[in-house]
């Protein structure tokens, strides 16, 4: 047997109190676990990468892996498993089945000035940009598109859409991806939510599909408000009933609230709108050129999401979410229009203003707390505290520079 054939069946070593790491590569003070327990990391041999060598840098081979027990029974903070039961569960009773795609938005530091949305800035990227669309190419990651965007040295990258396992398990590696390949380009790169208190932010847009037991469009009702069928809209009210709690999880950094804010182009309330950015969650246009079919273009758009969030975790409390949304029959909620005013929009709920407002909806929404293992949320809580314990003594700008030296 190969080393890496027994690595596979047997996975490697773990401890759980590695999941009590916060983003500053500290161990939360009060976290659970303590110094005791094993885990093994166990591969998924589906989800193999292979990066190649390039020029003295030597290939690798990347795994995702669950984090499992020693006898190879699910462990209930991991995150990855977190994401499959939900998935399972929306099958199991509803008979639905969820695709998804990741937006990601990240920033080139020390970029040559160009224009937004320019050809120059896109020329400016190389060949950075040529390499990395080969690379997500090669690796199977499915890139969509890859463009230049409004900020200073800021660059926007979409992935095909996928089964949900898979498209989140691509959201990791196309950040690692990235990362890799900028530090072997020797060039800086951060999706930190802001870099600057007032300036332009990196979110992560997650575009949601949902098909039927047969595969088709379950979000298409072309006589419906954004022509998004009743199914659809009680989908929608899970994630906008939970609204506050579920940003505990999707925008978890202390710079991320600084970006959720009316005016900004990334979630101004808690709303549901056609073709408006300041939804929270959007009904993205659909695209009849070429005779293209409407129907399974159709996906609502999750905009309260940042890099700093665990992509496992993201998906798996928007399908829990959602599912709450069908199995109880939420009021639907108002399909705003595109040309929907400020005086229109008025009476929406406001997203928290800062992390600890997060979390503190997250500790009081019951039906949200239940989705989690009592370990894997007072983890959560405990991590992102800490974190807000480690910066407390900076202002918005030094948060900001925390967060954006870190992602």
């Amino acid at each position: 047997m190969s080393d890496q054939e027994h690595v596979l069946q047997v996975g490697t070593g773990w401890v759980p109190a590695d999941l009590a790491i916060n983003a500053f590569g500290l161990i939360s003070p009060d976290n659970i676990f303590g110094s005791v327990g094993d885990l093994r990391l166990l591969p998924d041999r589906n989800s193999v990468v292979d990066i190649p060598s390039d020029s003295a840098i030597p290939g690798v081979r990347v795994y995702l892996a669950d984090q499992v027990l020693p006898d190879g029974s699910p462990w209930n903070c991991c995150p990855r498993t977190f994401l499959r039961q939900a998935l399972r569960d929306l099958r199991e009773q509803t008979g639905l089945q969820l695709a998804a795609s990741f937006e990601h938005e990240f920033m080139v530091r020390d970029s040559p000035l160009t224009a937004p949305f320019s050809f120059a800035r896109f020329r400016s990227g190389e060949p950075f940009g040529t390499d990395f669309v080969q690379l997500l190419d090669g690796t199977g990651l499915n890139p969509d598109s890859w463009l230049p965007e409004y900020g200073a040295g800021q660059y926007e990258v979409t992935l095909g859409a996928a089964n949900g396992l898979i498209a989140a398990d691509r959201a990791i590696l196309l950040r690692e991806l990235v990362r890799d390949l900028a530090r072997r380009r020797g060039l800086r790169v951060t999706f930190a939510p802001l870099l600057e208190p007032g300036g332009v932010g990196n979110g992560v847009h997650v575009h949601l599909f949902l098909r039927d037991a047969e595969g088709g469009p379950a979000f298409w009702d072309p006589g419906r408000p954004g022509r998004l069928s009743r199914l659809g809209a009680r989908f929608a009210a899970g994630i906008l009933q939970h609204a506050a709690a579920l940003t505990a999880v999707t925008a978890p950094s202390v710079a991320s609230f600084l970006r959720l804010v009316p005016h900004r182009w990334s979630a101004g309330g808690i709303f549901l709108a056609d073709r408006n950015r300041e939804a929270l969650l959007r009904i993205c246009p659909l695209v009849s050129l070429g005779g293209r079919d409407p129907a399974g273009q159709l996906r609502l758009e999750y905009r309260g999401c940042d890099a700093t969030a665990n992509p496992w975790l993201v998906l798996g409390i928007l399908v829990r979410a959602a599912l709450e949304g069908i199995r109880h029959d939420y009021t639907e909620p108002v399909v705003f229009s595109e040309a929907a005013t400020d005086v229109d929009l008025a009476s929406v709920p406001a997203l928290p203003k800062s992390l600890e407002e997060a979390l503190a909806a997250l500790e009081a929404d019951a039906t949200v707390r239940s989705w989690f293992h009592p370990d894997l949320l007072a983890t959560h809580l405990s991590v992102k505290r800490s974190e807000l314990a480690t910066v407390a003594h900076l202002d918005e700008a030094g948060r900001c520079h925390a967060i954006a030296d870190v992602y």
